[in-house]
């Protein structure tokens, strides 16, 4: 009896605890996961960022030399410094960078010389708060972050010895100490392109102990009799005579725009003690985290999810700063003046236009406002949509997908910025080149001229800018649609955003290269990277119509034929052809590990293909499937990613997916229909409605929908709206462990396709 009394009890606890989930949910958060990367294989290419949501500046541990991109790699040993970073990947580097490093003992001022032995045993990595015990120094480290500022506490030993670095890096630095207010003042201008001549990011750093000794440093060398340097690589050291156990604070903050402004941003600190600081950064972090709240599902796929939805409210960045009289201003990276109004930036439109952008619509619309006039004072002040900032114009990627991001956002109702600014721009990049490669459209004669971007006119990934164009197109179509613009001009997006049916081969059932003649790039081998495609190959390209795929499957035969080639991707063996890169790459590799065939979606190109089997009739498929990539390659570990995380675009996937829908065609109000991976989602939307979602025998066996009801409606389409979602729903999911063949297979179930308006 006492045996079923306490059976009793724990069911009815542990009913309890399913339905009143933990508000504490950072605490579920890893930053490390996909920090166990190198150049050649990613497992996320990510470092532990110590930020608020969105934050202008992150603070990260620095174990990699000074302008590694890896500047933190989980498989290191010792520590160089704690740095503020800027960096949105290892691919593009850092700028505004300078660190902050605590020692004892005799004084090196070396990177090399400087660095702890440490381990991840002594180690705490939270979005809000970061604690390290440096075994060298004998000296604990810990941070706590706020948008623009940041407080230290140093623990230091009993020594008379006890020391803090700091390094303003190369390429020209300055630093000055002024030890009657125990303060440091200086700049770094160490970038990786992006920024204008005038470009410096200024640092101020207050101590809360005077210091027994000051002295500034170049390169290897204290200099001689000066608190103030200007040099090639400049820095400071200060020394503090400390008794066993004495916290030394550091209350630090920086500025694009002045010294001035640098202590307006350490108001933000305010008189918080260290603690305080991290509470309200937690406090911060909870507060986003809970917009969405899962029950259910396994530990780590909790941690998966809240890990991954920590990674979608990094980026795109604060770049604006709050002056004395609470204007927002900014330091422009593409003219290099303090101008007013909103700037972000460190995203790439390539990887993010996907489901990242879509994310902020759904849940941030606010935020992206302000991201859009952000992105209307770009094109003002550059000349240039950004289609990847860091912090400015860098030339990487392809495509045009800024108009993706755009007209997704004014389509789904965002207002109050220039939209007509933006329609501007990208009309202008609509017809010509830019200044560098990956701004405008490289062969934007060719694409208006022929339907295509020839693969004989050396334009390198030109197969790839073709399909890429016409899907932007068909954005700018739906916003001139939407501005009501002159029927012409909607007439010539309409059309181009066809031009993806120039590239299909029949012979092969896939996308190829062609040339200026007409005729089609010869030999042609399917599993060739990169050449005509970007960081991929046919097989991940061709599904990339994600604007038409009813005309792409009318291409291909109907749907049988179009499932088959879907089910092909994860039954051919990941052979490759790597001789455009002359080696393997890491995207090549970690697609062959992955052990999925052609699937490869540590990229970008294909991580919307899964949901296409909606479109011919078979969404059991894609819920298979999409459940096979969600428990095969995420993890909540160091090495949980499947390739470059890239700036919350893969973390947004799984969160879209968990939630058991995606955007597959930004600029369209549809979302296409997975299966949710939890028993209960509560999404809590700006607007206050809440869209939730119960599935409550979901399990890793059910892993099909058998029926869905939409506020008590018996729903049979493969797709929500965005904008009856914005309404707040009640979505209830029967969850079976044998897939439904009778349900979402009608041609009226499918989600939108351009070429329905055709009929």
């Amino acid at each position: 009896m006492q045996k079923l009394v306490y059976l009793f009890l724990a069911t009815i606890l542990s009913v309890t605890t399913y339905a009143q989930p933990s508000s504490d949910l950072i605490e579920l958060v890893n930053p490390l996961i996909g920090t166990d990367s190198k150049p050649s294989l990613s497992n996320g290419n990510t470092y532990p960022a110590v930020a608020l949501p969105w934050g202008m500046n992150f603070w990260m541990p620095q174990t990699g030399k000074m302008g590694n991109g890896w500047a933190y790699t989980y498989a290191a040993d010792k520590i160089r410094g704690f740095k503020q970073t800027h960096q949105p990947s290892p691919w593009m580097n850092d700028y505004g960078q300078f660190s902050i490093m605590p020692m004892t003992g005799k004084l090196r001022i070396d990177e090399d010389e400087r660095a702890s032995w440490y381990s991840h045993k002594a180690e705490t990595a939270k979005a809000y708060y970061y604690s390290v015990y440096l075994a060298d120094h004998d000296v604990t480290t810990e941070i706590a972050p706020t948008e623009r500022a940041a407080s230290f506490r140093f623990t230091f030993p009993k020594t008379d010895s006890s020391f803090v670095v700091i390094d303003a890096f190369d390429k020209g630095s300055y630093i000055k100490v002024l030890p009657k207010e125990h303060k440091i003042i200086g700049y770094t201008t160490r970038n990786s392109g992006g920024v204008p001549a005038n470009f410096k990011n200024y640092f101020v750093i207050y101590f809360d102990k005077a210091f027994s000794s000051a002295q500034t440093w170049h390169d290897k060398t204290i200099a001689k009799d000066t608190l103030e340097l200007n040099a090639n690589h400049a820095g400071a050291v200060v020394g503090f005579k400390t008794t066993k156990g004495e916290q030394v604070h550091a209350r630090v903050a920086s500025s694009f725009i002045s010294f001035d402004q640098a202590e307006q941003n350490l108001k933000e600190l305010g008189n918080d003690t260290f603690d305080v600081v991290k509470q309200k950064a937690k406090a911060a972090w909870n507060k986003e985290l809970n917009r969405i709240q899962v029950e259910g599902g396994s530990l780590a796929q909790r941690q998966t999810f809240y890990s991954c939805l920590y990674r979608s409210l990094l980026f795109p960045r604060k770049f604006f700063e709050l002056d004395a009289n609470k204007k927002v201003v900014h330091y422009s990276p593409y003219n290099g003046q303090v101008l007013p109004g909103y700037m972000f930036t460190d995203t790439g439109f390539w990887d993010t236009f996907r489901s990242m952008f879509p994310f902020l619509n759904l849940m941030y619309p606010s935020l992206n406002t302000q991201m859009q006039e952000g992105l209307a004072n770009a094109y003002k002040e550059g000349g240039w949509l950004p289609e990847w900032a860091s912090p400015g114009l860098r030339n990487t990627m392809i495509g045009s997908n800024s108009a993706s991001v755009i007209a997704d956002a004014y389509l789904k109702g965002l207002r109050g910025y220039d939209i007509n600014a933006l329609y501007e721009a990208v009309l202008k990049n609509s017809e010509n080149e830019g200044p560098m490669d990956a701004v405008g459209r490289r062969g934007a004669a060719y694409y208006n001229k022929l339907g295509y971007v020839p693969y004989d006119v050396q334009i390198n990934e030109n197969a790839a800018r073709t399909l890429e164009y016409a899907y932007d197109d068909f954005a700018i179509y739906q916003l001139a649609k939407a501005l009501k613009r002159p029927q012409a001009e909607i007439d010539r997006f309409a059309k181009r955003c066809q031009n993806y049916r120039n590239l299909y081969d029949k012979q092969s059932g896939l996308m190829r290269g062609k040339n200026q003649n007409g005729t089609f790039q010869s030999p042609f081998n399917p599993f060739k990277w990169g050449d005509a495609f970007t960081e991929g190959n046919s097989w991940h390209y061709t599904w990339s119509v994600f604007h038409d795929v009813q005309g792409l499957i009318k291409l291909m035969g109907g749907n049988q034929k179009f499932v088959t080639k879907l089910d092909s991707v994860f039954t051919i063996p990941p052979v490759y052809d790597e001789s455009y890169y002359g080696s393997v790459i890491h995207e090549i590799r970690e697609m062959q590990i992955a052990n999925m065939g052609q699937y490869a979606h540590g990229n970008q190109p294909i991580q919307h293909m899964i949901y296409l089997y909606n479109y011919a009739g078979e969404p059991w498929k894609a819920q298979y499937w999409l459940r096979e990539v969600m428990n095969r390659l995420y993890l909540p570990t160091p090495d949980g990613y499947c390739g470059d995380e890239d700036n919350g675009q893969t973390s947004a996937w799984y969160v879209f997916t968990a939630m058991g829908f995606y955007p597959v065609c930004p600029a369209t109000d549809q979302y296409v229909t997975g299966a949710p991976l939890f028993q209960k989602v509560t999404a809590t939307l700006e607007n206050g409605k809440q869209l939730i979602i119960n599935a409550p025998n979901n399990s890793d066996q059910n892993r099909y929908i058998n029926v869905m009801r939409i506020n008590g409606q018996e729903y049979s389409k493969n797709w929500l709206s965005h904008q009856e979602l914005q309404q707040g729903a009640i979505i209830d999911i029967d969850m079976t462990a044998t897939p439904n063949k009778k349900r979402g297979t009608q041609p009226a179930d499918f989600p939108y396709s351009f070429s329905a308006e055709l009929k």
